[in-house]
């Protein structure tokens, strides 16, 4: 790996997973974007090559990471040089079983599509996946619904991963198989289209992200379905599982909550903990069982609004430290300074160029 790469990638050594998941994602993760790029017919790796960066990288190191801050622009640029309406839809419809190996094959060694489905809420976490999942059985359709670790609300993500779910069981499951429809918060830029790749209507501007089944879907059979197979990767399941760092689902609450008011809102504890139905002491002592102090999770949410800004906006530096609730410019720009070693200014003029600088 090059000088320059080093910089980088990452390697995994947060000790709750927390702060290095916010900033980047596993270099085999990044892969398989590359590998469905490839498959509808971009060729990525001249990008990558200019910001120092080589597949046979990712390869080298199971423990790798890639600063989203480089990768995802990246990808962007390939859009931009040849546009296409529903990325995320059409990366995931790109991605075949068997690229998250050892979940694909827990899913689809299940009995049925019920028993895939039920297989989501514990065992996503094995794809360093930045979704929860739950499962709303109280009506028919039953509702599968997709919701942000962390607050952000990524088009993008709730396409990819909303697409790869519905595609994939139905590939296992089959003709029968339809979902009775996909929900989703945005609008998609061509709803009809996603609506044939998914072979299911389209909810668009709706107050969840996810799908609905018929109960009487969930009794269809898999078609590679093996009660011993799937017992033994159970096993190697929940092994990988324990082995994950543990996080008080608090800090994922505080941070869904601090990601929609880091912006022009209210990120009091005392408001946050309202919204939370808890007190401000249980709230705090929660939040230190975690490892995690209210203000290191309002330092972390700033961070991740600057770099969005600075990344995606034109919104000068000083709008931006309005925005983030720092007193001036001046505040904004140490802060800053102490997250990247870094300008703002600078930041941004690397991030354009496809490197942004090593946090």
């Amino acid at each position: 790996m090059t000088t320059r790469a080093d910089r980088l990638v990452q390697r995994a050594k947060a000790s709750d997973g927390t702060a290095m998941s916010a900033t980047s994602d596993p270099a085999w993760m990044v892969r398989v974007f590359m590998e469905a790029t490839d498959r509808l017919g971009y060729d990525v790796d001249p990008l990558f090559a200019q910001a120092g960066l080589h597949r046979a990288d990712f390869e080298r190191d199971p423990d790798a990471r890639i600063l989203c801050a480089v990768y995802v622009p990246i990808f962007q640029r390939a859009l931009q040089q040849r546009p296409m309406k529903n990325p995320g839809v059409k990366l995931a419809a790109a991605t075949p079983i068997g690229s998250f190996p050892l979940f694909d094959y827990l899913m689809v060694t299940s009995d049925s599509v019920g028993a895939a489905i039920g297989q989501l809420p514990r065992y996503l976490a094995l794809i360093d996946n930045p979704h929860l999942v739950h499962i709303d059985d109280d009506e028919d359709p039953i509702r599968v619904v997709v919701e942000s670790r962390d607050g952000r609300n990524s088009t993008f993500g709730f396409e990819f991963g909303v697409t790869l779910l519905v595609r994939h069981i139905r590939e296992e499951a089959g003709d029968r198989f339809c979902a009775s429809y996909v929900s989703f918060q945005h609008t998609p830029e061509d709803t009809a289209e996603v609506e044939e790749i998914l072979g299911c209507p389209v909810r668009s501007a709706a107050a969840w992200n996810g799908f609905a089944l018929a109960r009487s879907t969930l009794k269809l059979p898999l078609r590679r379905r093996d009660p011993v197979l799937a017992k033994l990767l159970r096993q190697q399941a929940d092994d990988a599982i324990a082995r994950l760092p543990q996080t008080d689902g608090v800090v994922y609450d505080v941070r869904r909550a601090l990601a929609s008011r880091v912006a022009g809102g209210d990120t009091r504890i005392q408001s946050v903990a309202r919204s939370l139905a808890t007190s401000v002491r249980s709230l705090q002592r929660r939040l230190a069982a975690a490892g995690s102090p209210y203000q290191q999770l309002v330092d972390l949410a700033r961070k991740d609004a600057a770099e969005r800004y600075l990344a995606t906006s034109s919104l000068s530096v000083g709008e931006i430290a309005f925005l983030l609730g720092y007193s001036e410019a001046a505040a904004f720009n140490r802060a800053f300074r102490r997250w990247h070693k870094s300008t703002p200014q600078a930041f941004r003029a690397q991030f354009r160029r496809g490197h942004a600088p090593q946090p």
